[in-house]
């Protein structure tokens, strides 16, 4: 499994429009292709506003590139969720789950 991070930095006022943004469009077109598993928000608060971190979960790299094109490591950030932003990265970093822990 891969795990697919990215980061940007929402306008304060835009904050909640960004989390909303994510869980009405963009989390319902990944469940739609196959090989995602997960994602998550995380957030907190930074100097020049709210920074989020996006964290997806995937079964392959192959499974990335049907969301993000040829280029996996590319940022996905669609115009809408730009106009939101003060920065975000333009490149998504991948990891390979080395091991998941769930207590029982």
């Amino acid at each position: 499994m891969i795990s697919r991070h990215w980061k940007g930095v929402a306008k304060r006022e835009e904050a909640e429009h960004y989390v909303a943004h994510l869980k009405r469009d963009t989390f319902p077109k990944l469940a739609s292709l196959p090989g995602f598993v997960r994602a998550s928000i995380l957030r907190r608060e930074v100097a020049n506003g709210i920074e989020f971190q996006v964290v997806s979960v995937w079964d392959s790299l192959h499974a990335i590139k049907a969301f993000a094109g040829v280029d996996a490591e590319a940022a996905v950030v669609p115009p809408v969720a730009q106009a939101m932003m003060v920065e975000f990265d333009r490149r998504a970093a991948h990891y390979e789950v080395a091991h998941n822990f769930e207590p029982k």
